[in-house]
């Protein structure tokens, strides 16, 4: 029997969907189910009824999205059961320091506190710059922030740093992972 994962995520500007849906079919060209689920478009998905999970969010305001955390503090101990991910989507990334990393750690650990769940693999991927997309406020907003940290701030175009490279191999030892013998005891 083929393990089904679920790959639950939470997106706000679109780069976390179209990270979701890269791992979800990397996933599946490994020979695995998998069903990529909108925090903001469905249902409450069970863990239970899958094998693993992968939960994916992208931080804004120096945090993830509600229904992301909500979903995942009320499933914490089926997410334990099983092999699990967080894939943490964040533009800070890109401009690694160590107070990036500090407040990337501050953040993770309030995600962890308030939901009660420690993820057995974190992978932090960069998102991206979505000018074009954003409104008149967001834009100005975003092209500030990013200036003081050195960034892009043409604002007539996108800028996306996701490394699709890495994230392919993050959902390839995933994948492995899900594939093991006794997962395939844990889904019988």
């Amino acid at each position: 029997m083929t393990p089904r994962i679920l790959l639950y995520f939470g997106s706000t500007d679109g780069q976390t969907a179209k990270i979701a849906s890269a791992i979800g079919a990397t996933l599946e060209h490994s020979g695995l189910a998998v069903d990529v689920i909108n925090a903001s478009r469905s249902a409450d998905p069970d863990p239970k009824d899958y094998a693993a999970v992968i939960v994916a969010a992208s931080i804004h305001a120096g945090g993830y999205q509600r229904r992301v955390r909500r979903w995942v503090r009320a499933h914490a101990a089926a997410l334990h059961d099983r092999p699990n991910a967080f894939v943490s989507v964040c533009l800070a990334v890109v401009n690694r320091s160590p107070q990036v990393d500090r407040d990337l750690t501050a953040i993770m650990d309030r995600f962890i506190e308030s939901t009660g769940w420690r993820p057995k693999e974190v992978k932090a991927v960069a998102g991206a710059l979505k000018y074009t997309k954003y409104g008149w406020f967001k834009r100005r907003a975003m092209k500030r922030i990013v200036a003081k940290a050195g960034g892009e701030t043409d604002t007539s175009r996108d800028y996306e740093y996701t490394d699709w490279e890495d994230l392919k191999e993050f959902s390839r030892r995933f994948a492995t992972t899900c594939a093991a013998p006794s997962l395939q005891l844990l889904i019988r």
